[in-house]
């Protein structure tokens, strides 16, 4: 018998095939049909999508899910981005009835010679039944299954909404589903913003979204963006030369850092504990979305200043050593290199811009060194400051930086040399902080920073950190002496006191006799506010601080109150220096404003308090002199540099700094933003001889309300109009008094005084008073206005 051609034996055996296969389907359709699932996943489409923080101007804060989402419907999808995923994915979308005959023909001839089965023929909607019912294994039970459930979707479904659920739907990589989401994680921006380059790197991601990943790998993804692109050239899209000019447009990727969002972490994760404390488990895939009081640009700020500074503070210290080491031989390959050092930034990843580095050469007093992105970077003179001495091969070994070195490093600021900055060792502060930033007229939190790094420490320290407040704390004691008859001008002796075997010191080891209290707060000195407080009692002091929202059980019931010996928050002290700035109003801080679920559904609502009666804490007149008295250390005493650095004379706040300097806090504010800094360790331990709040969390409180007060005009807060003062003669110069303390009535003095002057013709060894001073000589600086350093 004569033997057929070969092309008429494969002619036969692939008409027999695809005979099989039509009575194999078709069987299958008769027993399998009944069994599938109905489709109310689809009819009833309502996706996961997590749980989304934003700032009070719509800006994304935070998500919490396992999925990534944004539900866009069809007609808000660009039609760019259809039809490239059309293109590359279905060309023939619109044509068939859920499955392309000619393709799927196609992909059975190939694996029919094919041991792989690699060649794949699914159109939208078989990837859209897959997806949603099917698992991803390669088998042809489970291709046939896709098959009639491909039949099944396009019977009920409309093609607009099979691609509308298409598109929310597909896993993208990077926790992103749907193309809205993967806008956003790889671009930074919603798919109306795409260029044409970044649409056809999304189009081209649902068939392998890991392998073409733009994020992990750049080189396949493109290669995957070029055939997208060609699609769209061949379909007509657009053209050849569009094609090209999209190629070679250059792609800015969000890194993994950008994605972490870590501007408002220790905000947002209180936020999401009482969403997750109100809806439970359920918070995280229902499409909330809350709007918080936070501003982005003061957020951003916040997180920056509390950073900068801690980063500052940490250089001042001594150098512990690298991180830790890599091996790297000399004459090592440099693929191989390349490989070691890589892999030391998944241990040791990337702290926002505190970045990590591996040494690779050090020689004449330069080090160059390869960050994570790649890039190889050189470290000289000024850069190299705080680690010289551990560059010398005589270096303790634990100390010594070498080949090899892990390490941290910080662009500073740029210069004509260095446009960029140049690159300065540092390391990771050990030392915390905290900055907290409130509307003092509606309880708004504008900013909030609990730490350095949240990944790195998750205790909020604005909210939970109880510390001493210090000499921050002084001004309520003031407050409380104005009820009494006190005034800014009533004089204290700034004279040494014992009490049993307590012998307090001012911080700067002077005592400077006689006083105004509106000098004494702005030098901060310690033995004037004793003095106030023996008058005012501790009683009295604990009482009237709870009127500011400080928690009247934590403070002593002794002298040491004066000096800020209790405990506070940061976020306490914000809310209680926004008294002295509203008015008299204690508010509470209020963070979320608006909560709404995926349909838009107002699930929470809530306004800011008002300034009313039933929100007073003390008198308008009272909130406006100590106020003043807050002015005076903003412009001439220990805090000066805050309005000198910002240039406004309407800035008002004191320093604090606790004993030996265990913690510092700046505290104050112009009338419309109130703001706390706090730096210490979480374990209590001196910050160093030298430091305190003037010096430490004062620059971080300019560099924030250099944000916070751009757009904010100068303006100093006034007498109140309903009177209650008058200004009267004191010591040296008018000043203001309660109404009915005037004259006589008020306290001139507190607490004993040095005697006189002695007559011109004493004795020249007239009796001295206290140690450090002449008995009744007025210091030098009374006169002068002499500035001092923080306290």
């Amino acid at each position: 018998m004569r033997q057929l051609p070969t092309w008429k034996r494969i002619a036969v055996w692939s008409g027999a095939g695809l005979l099989a296969l039509t009575l194999l389907v078709a069987g299958a359709a008769a027993v399998i049909w009944p069994g599938l699932p109905d489709l109310d996943r689809l009819t009833d489409y309502n996706p996961k999508q997590p749980l989304r923080v934003y700032s009070e101007d719509g800006q994304l804060l935070a998500e919490y899910g396992t999925e990534r989402r944004s539900y866009l419907p069809l007609e808000q999808i660009p039609k760019q981005m259809q039809q490239a995923l059309l293109a590359v994915e279905d060309a023939n979308f619109y044509d068939h009835q859920g499955v392309y005959v000619p393709g799927m023909l196609r992909a059975f001839w190939v694996n029919l010679f094919s041991s792989s089965r690699s060649q794949g023929a699914s159109t939208i909607t078989q990837q859209l039944a897959r997806d949603l019912y099917l698992t991803k294994k390669k088998l042809y039970t489970r291709k046939v299954v896709e098959i009639l459930l491909a039949f099944k979707i396009e019977s009920q479904l409309s093609k607009d909404k099979i691609l509308e659920v298409y598109m929310n739907q597909i896993y993208l990589g990077q926790r992103a589903y749907g193309f809205e989401a993967a806008a956003q994680a790889y671009f930074g921006k919603s798919l109306k913003e795409l260029s044409t380059a970044e649409t056809a790197m999304l189009a081209g991601l649902p068939q392998s979204p890991y392998r073409a990943n733009p994020i992990t790998n750049l080189k396949l993804a493109q290669r995957r963006q070029a055939t997208v692109l060609m699609r769209m050239v061949d379909v007509g899209m657009i053209t050849p030369e569009q094609a090209k000019q999209a190629r070679e447009e250059p792609l800015k990727l969000r890194t993994v850092q950008d994605q972490r969002l870590p501007y408002g972490q220790y905000a947002t994760e209180m936020v999401r504990q009482v969403v997750h404390a109100q809806y439970g488990e359920d918070a995280y895939n229902r499409g909330l979305r809350v709007t918080t009081t936070l501003r982005m640009d003061d957020q951003i700020a916040a997180y920056k200043a509390l950073r900068r500074t801690l980063m500052d503070y940490e250089r001042r210290k001594a150098w512990r050593g690298p991180e830790g080491d890599v091996d790297l031989p000399e004459g090592m390959d440099a693929q191989e290199q390349d490989t070691a050092i890589s892999q030391v930034f998944n241990e040791h990843p990337d702290n926002d811009d505190l970045r990590t580095a591996v040494v690779t050469q050090v020689a004449n007093n330069k080090l160059q060194a390869s960050l994570s992105d790649g890039d190889d970077i050189e470290i000289q003179g000024e850069g190299l400051r705080s680690v010289q001495s551990a560059l010398s091969p005589k270096a303790k070994a634990d100390l010594r930086i070498q080949r090899g070195s892990i390490i941290r490093v910080l662009r500073g600021a740029p210069t004509k040399a260095f446009p960029k900055g140049a690159w300065v060792v540092t390391q990771s502060p050990e030392a915390e902080g905290a900055l907290v930033s409130v509307e003092p007229d509606s309880g708004k939190i504008l900013a909030l920073v609990g730490g350095f790094d949240f990944n790195r420490n998750q205790f909020n320290h604005a909210t939970q950190a109880w510390r001493q407040p210090g000499s921050s704390f002084k001004p309520f004691i003031y407050s409380g002496a104005m009820e009494l008859g006190a005034s800014p001008a009533t004089l204290v002796d700034d004279a040494p006191i014992s009490v049993g075997d307590w012998n307090p010191r001012n911080s700067d080891g002077n005592f400077d006799g006689p006083m105004t209290l509106r000098q004494a707060l702005a030098k901060s000195k310690n033995m004037v506010t004793i003095r106030v407080l023996e008058q005012l009692t501790p009683a009295r002091g604990r009482t009237w601080a709870g009127k500011f929202g400080l928690d009247v059980e934590k403070q002593p019931e002794n002298l040491t109150l004066a000096l800020g010996s209790g405990s506070v928050t940061p976020l306490q002290m914000a809310s209680a220096y926004s008294v002295f700035a509203n008015g008299g109003y204690l508010l509470k801080p209020l963070l979320v404003t608006k909560i709404v679920d995926a349909q838009n559904q107002v699930l929470f609502q809530a306004e800011p308090e008002k300034l009313t009666d039933d929100r007073r804490a003390i008198s308008e007149r009272n909130a406006f002199i100590t106020g003043s008295l807050l002015r005076e250390v903003a412009i001439r005493g220990t805090a000066y540099k805050a309005s000198a650095s910002l240039k406004r004379y309407d800035l008002y706040g004191k320093t604090g700094t606790t004993n030996d300097a265990v913690d510092a806090w700046f505290a104050g504010f112009q009338q419309r933003v109130a703001t706390v800094v706090w730096i210490g360790y979480d374990q209590p331990r001196s910050l160093g001889a030298g430091e305190s709040g003037g010096g430490i969390a004062l620059p971080a409180w300019i560099d924030y309300m250099q944000v916070a007060l751009k757009d904010i005009k100068p303006a100093e807060i006034q007498p109140p109009k309903d009177g209650g003062l008058v200004q009267e003669e004191g010591p040296f110069g008018p000043d203001w008094v309660f109404s009915e303390y005037a004259g006589d009535a008020g306290l001139k003095t507190i607490g004993p005084m040095p005697p006189p002057l002695p007559p011109p013709d004493a004795a020249s060894d007239a009796a001295s008073g206290p140690a450090g001073r002449a008995s009744g000589v007025p210091p030098s600086w009374w006169m002068g206005g002499e500035r001092s350093g923080g306290q």
